[in-house]
């Protein structure tokens, strides 16, 4: 555990005195004050939905999901990439640390990293409260969807970043798996008529998981997908760093 603790410091050191973490932070910040702008002012249109504003904001738009799909690349293209990169992989893997520990600490650290960026947000939960009554418990359930979503998306980065040690190439893999994962609706659409398959697809839809999290329904089956498959990834990481020693 001490060792894991070591290795979560040192990358959030790392992400912290860089200037593109700063800038994906800014960005992300200035885009997300724009959406809450947008989903008010849509919200405010007479003829609009009826629908709570956080609901919307909660992966209500295709902005939300465009976040994820860019920024997590991002955020976790550095992490095993750029020690293969600089040649201190090899003196990590040879320290007395696993390659558990390893993938581990560097994870959490993304998932603290990408956690920061949406703790400004909770701003706009304050601004709302001041003017009408908000439940805050679909609010909860909606921050908790963004971190079990981003869990997910986090893992799918951890394994990309350890299959190169070019940060391009680990964040367009990145891109292309949460694509893939994201893409999973289209697919239950267009080319699955076997019910029960389909059904199954229909169980691995983001976009409802996120739907329902913003409606304050945190559903068990949503939980332990997200769950399962992001903690699939960091084995799968941490497979590819052990063949990565034996080499």
């Amino acid at each position: 555990m001490l060792k894991t603790l070591a290795i979560l410091r040192r990358e959030l050191i790392a992400y912290f005195s860089s200037p593109l973490a700063y800038l994906v932070m800014t960005g992300f910040l200035l885009l997300q004050g724009l959406i809450f702008y947008l989903v008010l002012a849509f919200l405010n249109n007479p003829g609009s939905q009826t629908m709570a504003p956080m609901e919307a904001f909660f992966g209500g738009t295709i902005f939300f999901w465009l976040f994820l799909l860019f920024v997590v690349p991002v955020i976790t293209m550095r992490l095993i990439a750029e020690e293969r990169k600089t040649g201190t992989i090899e003196v990590l893997l040879t320290s007395p640390v696993t390659e558990g520990q390893i993938i581990t600490g560097k994870f959490l650290a993304a998932l603290v990293f990408y956690t920061a960026l949406w703790l400004p947000t909770g701003l706009y939960v304050v601004i709302l409260r001041r003017y009408s009554d908000i439940d805050l418990g679909p609010v909860l359930a909606g921050y908790l969807g963004v971190v079990l979503i981003g869990f997910l998306f986090l893992g799918v980065g951890t394994f990309a970043s350890t299959l190169t040690s070019n940060h391009l190439i680990a964040a367009i893999l990145a891109f292309v798996g949460l694509v893939a994962l994201f893409a999973v609706p289209l697919v239950e659409q267009l080319l699955v008529s076997d019910s029960l398959f389909k059904a199954a697809l229909g169980h691995m839809d983001l976009w409802s998981h996120m739907e329902d999290y913003a409606m304050g329904i945190v559903d068990t089956r949503h939980v332990v997908y997200e769950l399962s498959v992001g903690l699939l990834f960091l084995f799968l990481a941490t497979r590819s760093l052990e063949m990565k020693k034996g080499r």
